[in-house]
């Protein structure tokens, strides 16, 4: 299906050569990067356009990244991995996709392997301002920027935050290349993808984290936002497991984390509550269960429910006291 914004329409009828092409545009800039103490493999981008990371972002454990935008070719996203899945390295497969297409002038294409190699490509067509700087572990690229400083600001960015976890430091990114410009049409949408460093026998648990802000005014202040989220439940489910092996104090420990980072968070507040009647202290989760029964009386309901299903293992005198 061919996308032709408004704006562009004059462009091209009047500059693209014939053999523009067809494919749908995502004028952005982007970060593939590794993280070279976990292993773990990123791409993170803004964008503005709809949905930007169903089109740039792709990943697979193990392998690498890549980011594919400009006028976008996703093909180039699997048919990479694919590529250096087979042992290729990143410019061999860069070289195999550029070669291979009569519109790689308005491509704009970054690959990183597991070994944290990278190639970048920035088609002589692509609009200004565009480029691309990369190193061991990270490549920043970017087109239709409002300023030449953008693409650097990003490299300083990445460089800069090294103290940082790998989602952390790739959000960064994009705060600077936003501080600096950013897209010369503004924001629309932003995506982080991060996948393990290695493949396991479970390929359901290697991809670490996959956020997509789809239509937002501030995609990356609300990528941000959901990385927080996304830490907080980290907690939350480590939580779970010591619950499950019985270490009720560490699971504790966990629960309070992630009600500090989200105090606010019912979800947080009642599975804590949960945690303590399960380990007996009756007094502290009643006490917890009824500001929550104060904002949305359909908990209640739900811890009526948990017996059932030995999710509360508690005598029936506790059980009313808990759902009065």
């Amino acid at each position: 299906m061919k996308y032709i914004i408004p704006f562009l329409i004059v462009i091209s009828f009047n500059s693209f050569s014939q053999n523009k092409p067809s494919d749908p545009l995502a004028h952005t800039y982007s970060i593939v990067a590794r993280d070279a103490e976990t292993g773990e493999m990123a791409v993170a981008v803004q964008s503005h356009w709809f949905s930007v990371g169903t089109a740039v972002s792709w990943g697979e454990a193990g392998v690498g990244v890549v980011a594919t935008q400009s006028f976008t070719n996703k093909s180039f996203g699997p048919r990479g991995l694919a590529m250096m899945k087979s042992g290729l390295s990143p410019q061999q497969a860069m070289d195999s996709l550029i070669n291979n297409d009569e519109g790689e002038a308005f491509r704009q294409v970054a690959i990183l392997n597991s070994e944290g190699q990278v190639a970048s490509h920035t088609g002589a067509k692509c609009i200004d301002e565009a480029g691309h700087i990369n190193g061991d572990n990270f490549s920043v690229q970017a087109n239709m920027m409002l300023n030449k400083s953008v693409v650097p600001a990003m490299e300083n960015a990445w460089k800069s935050n090294k103290d940082l976890r790998l989602a952390e430091r790739m959000v960064e990114v994009l705060k600077a290349a936003q501080a600096e410009g950013g897209d010369i049409r503004g924001k629309q949408s932003a995506a982080l993808l991060i996948v393990k460093g290695e493949a396991s026998e479970e390929p359901w648990n290697d991809k670490v984290l996959d956020l997509r802000v789809d239509d937002h005014e501030n995609p990356i202040s609300e990528l941000d936002r959901l990385v927080k989220v996304f830490r907080a439940y980290e907690h939350m489910n480590q939580g779970d497991l010591y619950v499950e092996k019985g270490a009720m104090q560490e699971a504790m420990n966990e629960y309070n984390a992630a009600m500090e980072m989200f105090p606010r968070n019912l979800e947080m507040q009642y599975w804590t509550a949960i945690t303590l009647a399960n380990d007996g202290k009756m007094d502290r989760a009643v006490k917890m269960l009824q500001k929550i029964y104060q904002e949305d009386a359909n908990w209640r309901e739900l811890t009526k429910r948990l017996p059932k299903v030995g999710l509360l293992e508690v005598e029936e005198k506790d059980l009313i006291r808990l759902t009065h």
